[in-house]
This record gives C-alpha cells, sequence and structure tokens, in this order.
C-alpha cells in the first residue's frame, strides 16, 4: 500500500507539471519512477507522459508548428532504437549517471539562456530531435535538447506548449514500442490513472495563475538530472 501511495504521488506531481508547462514529467518523476526498476520506470514515464500529450494536444493542434516537428520528430524516431539499446546494456547506476549528467548540463544551458547556432533552423531541429529520441528512451528524459531548441528559436512558453505534447505524443510512441509495456499489477495501474487525472485538474488550475518565467522555470527543473546524477553515483 505504501509504495501505491508513493507511487500515485510521482505520478500526481509529474503529471501537474507537465500539464501546466507541456513537459516535464519525466524531470519531476523518473528519478523516484526507477525505484520500479530502470527499464520499468522509464516506460512507465514514457506511457504517462503520452498519455498526457495526447489529451492536451486535442485542443492545441492548431497551434503546432509543422515545420519544426516534422524533422525534430523524424529524428527523435530514428535514435530512439539507439537509446532503448544502451537501457538494456548500460548497468542502472552508469546509465543514471551518464543520463542525468546529459540533462543537467541541457538544463543549465537553457536557464542561462544559452544561444547554440546549431540548434537553429531545419538542422537544429533534427539536433534536438535525434538527443531527445536517444534520451527520451534511454532514461525517460527527452525534453531538455527540445527546450533547448525552442529557446533558440524564441518561442514562448504559450507556443512551446502545444508542440511538446505534439512531440511528446511522437517520441513516447516510438519509446513505449521499442521498450515494451510496463510491469504493473492492477491495482499499481489504478492508482496512476487516478493520480494523471488528479494531476490534470491540478496542472490546468494553475497554468493561468502562474507567470510565463515561473512557468519556463518548472520546465527547466534541475532536480531531475541532479538527482540521477546522485543516485548513479550512489549505486557505483
Amino acid at each position: 500500500m505504501g509504495t501505491d501511495v508513493l507511487l500515485a504521488g510521482i505520478v500526481l506531481l509529474g503529471s501537474s507539471v507537465q500539464w501546466l508547462t507541456g513537459m516535464g514529467f519525466a524531470l519531476v518523476a523518473v528519478p523516484a519512477l526507477v525505484l520500479l526498476g530502470p527499464v520499468n520506470g522509464v516506460v512507465l514515464a514514457n506511457c504517462a507522459a503520452g498519455a498526457i500529450s495526447v489529451v492536451g494536444l486535442a485542443g492545441g493542434m492548431r497551434r503546432v508548428r509543422a515545420a519544426a516537428m516534422v524533422p525534430l520528430c523524424l529524428a527523435a524516431a530514428c535514435t530512439v532504437p539507439a537509446g532503448a539499446w544502451l537501457t538494456r546494456r548500460l548497468p542502472p547506476p552508469v546509465l543514471l549517471l551518464v543520463m542525468g549528467g546529459l540533462v543537467t548540463v541541457a538544463v543549465l544551458l537553457v536557464m542561462r539562456g544559452a544561444r547554440v547556432a546549431a540548434l537553429r533552423g531545419t538542422k537544429g531541429a533534427v539536433a534536438a530531435g535525434a538527443v531527445g529520441g536517444f534520451m527520451n528512451s534511454a532514461a525517460g528524459v527527452g525534453g531538455p535538447p527540445i527546450s533547448l531548441y525552442a529557446l533558440n528559436a524564441g518561442w514562448t512558453v504559450r507556443e512551446f506548449v502545444p508542440n511538446a505534447q505534439c512531440y511528446g505524443v511522437v517520441v513516447n510512441a516510438f519509446s513505449v514500442a521499442a521498450n515494451g509495456a510496463p510491469r504493473l499489477a492492477g491495482e499499481q495501474w489504478a492508482a496512476v490513472a487516478c493520480a494523471m487525472a488528479a494531476g490534470a485538474v491540478v496542472g490546468r488550475s494553475l497554468a493561468e495563475r502562474i507567470p510565463e518565467k515561473r512557468a519556463r522555470l518548472l520546465v527547466l527543473a534541475l532536480t531531475g538530472g541532479v538527482t540521477a546524477v546522485g543516485k548513479g553515483l550512489w549505486g557505483l
């Protein structure tokens, strides 16, 4: 029972952040979900983030920028298999350390407002999508490269959210296909479903009350990357 309550709490928090910012479920939830096992936690994060993106995208489809999303999603689809392969080959502590380090670096770059010439235009979309797809299937955290691309493209958070949801639908679908479905008991699935529904209510109610600057900081939450690094070092 205690584990199910903890699982529901993690999913509730992650879902609230994802509804509020367009992505961020994995940044908040994956470090804790790995307690289910690295692969199982990653796939659960993929499933939950993908489901939230599908629902969220229904009302924002018209604001999706196809010129950016097509190369982003195609590049991600190409690198998802490599990330899934790596997940099964690296020892869990090493995987957490490597991916946590990548997430931390990417988030720090965005928080500093880093301008990267290689992340502009179509080539930038391909680069961000490729890195994001690999990270998403390997560690469940594919958002930071897309956030970095959006920053260099000059998108506001309100512009970013529907495009992030579109990307989330595609990359998480490919990641689940590559990694398989999570292995959860019936009561755990029920806890996850209820937590996701509650997270939708919380996230939507906060969306209009939190200024854009604070919403951007939520998207760029550093906690996930740092925690993953810490868990990796602890497990070595």
